[in-house]
């Protein structure tokens, strides 16, 4: 029940996050290839106890550089308002072209040695995740974002 709660909050916020921040970063002829179809990705952190602040920072002062830099479109970030898992979880959007695009920006990142300085230094007193989520969605025929 707590996953579709927030799976819910997310593809709501989805809605007016890409309005604002998604679109403006998928070029028209990207979305108008066949067999290009862009993708969410909805990705869920929760943290050990304490961590969630600590998280925030590396996303805030060094992640979203670097998801822009290898192609990432950043939709929106939220933590839940209510319950236990306000205090220990991070949702976010990002918006790919297609597929391809997805796993190629992802390995960019995961290589990227900014990244694996920034990850190292952020961890030293432990790790800032128990467990990650991902879900890719697709727009539904009447999403009025594709």
């Amino acid at each position: 029940m707590k996953r579709y709660v927030i799976f819910g909050f997310a593809a709501m916020a989805l809605v007016a996050g890409a309005w604002l921040s998604g679109l403006r970063n998928l070029r028209a002829d990207e979305k108008d290839k066949p067999g290009k179809e862009r993708v969410f990705e909805l990705r869920t952190y929760h943290t050990p106890p304490g961590k969630l602040d600590a998280l925030n920072a590396r996303f805030r002062n060094h992640t979203n550089k670097l998801f822009e830099k290898h192609g990432m479109t950043l939709v929106g970030y939220w933590t839940p308002a209510d319950g236990k898992e306000a205090q220990n979880t991070l949702v976010y959007i990002l918006a790919f072209p297609d597929r391809q695009s997805q796993e190629k920006s992802w390995k960019a990142f995961r290589d990227d040695p900014e990244w694996k300085k920034v990850k190292e230094e952020s961890e030293k007193a432990g790790p800032l995740t128990e467990k990650v989520e991902s879900v890719n969605l697709k727009p539904t025929d009447y999403s009025p974002i594709k």
